[in-house]
């Protein structure tokens, strides 16, 4: 990704259920960002995940993983899309963090039953993580992950996010929830 690009990310207040409070993330450019990855920059961070992902370039060396594919393909509320999740439970439920084993890999169909393989997705719930490590919010690489609400359209308690797109191009950025460049026409 161009570090020129004006790509944002919000900020959020959060309150949970416990009463804690903090901020999900600052409004900052990229390139902003970026000066305080402590020597990760996006990039990196995208590389690294290709590194670790590449095997699942072929969607049937995703099953013998634990990956299995949840929510049909996703779509934005507005623009773009997601994919279709291939969802590892475990590694959702384990509350780690870990950037070689994405609790969900992301896939687009492409056309005749074929799917290619544009992001992953990293997600640990709230709760459990925050207990695990002291009330701090999770980053990877320094990006900070997302905080999704509950009620969600994914009824499930609140967790943390982040996606990494690192198989495609994302326009409004490698870590942005909604891709452009992704659609679901052809499931």
């Amino acid at each position: 990704m161009s570090h020129t690009k004006s790509a944002t990310r919000l900020s959020a207040i959060v309150i949970l259920g416990s009463g804690l409070l903090f901020a999900a993330s600052a409004i900052l450019p990229l390139s902003a960002q970026d000066a305080g990855h402590q020597g990760h920059s996006p990039s990196q961070l995208v590389e690294d995940v290709r590194n670790a992902t590449r095997v699942y370039l072929d969607v049937n060396n995703a099953g013998p993983a634990g990956y299995g594919p949840a929510f049909g393909c996703v779509t934005g509320p507005d623009h773009g899309a997601m994919g279709i999740h291939y969802v590892n439970g475990p590694l959702v439920g384990d509350g780690k963090i870990e950037k070689e084993t994405p609790e969900a890999l992301i896939y687009e169909p492409v056309g005749g039953g074929k799917l290619r393989l544009v992001g992953v997705e990293y997600i640990v719930d709230a709760a459990t993580y925050l207990k695990n490590n002291n009330n701090t919010p999770p980053q990877l690489d320094g990006q900070a992950f997302q905080l999704v609400a509950s009620p969600n359209r994914f009824a499930l308690d609140p967790f943390f996010e982040l996606h990494v797109w690192a198989w495609r191009d994302n326009p409004q950025g490698a870590f942005v929830d909604w891709n452009n460049n992704v659609t679901c026409e052809h499931q």
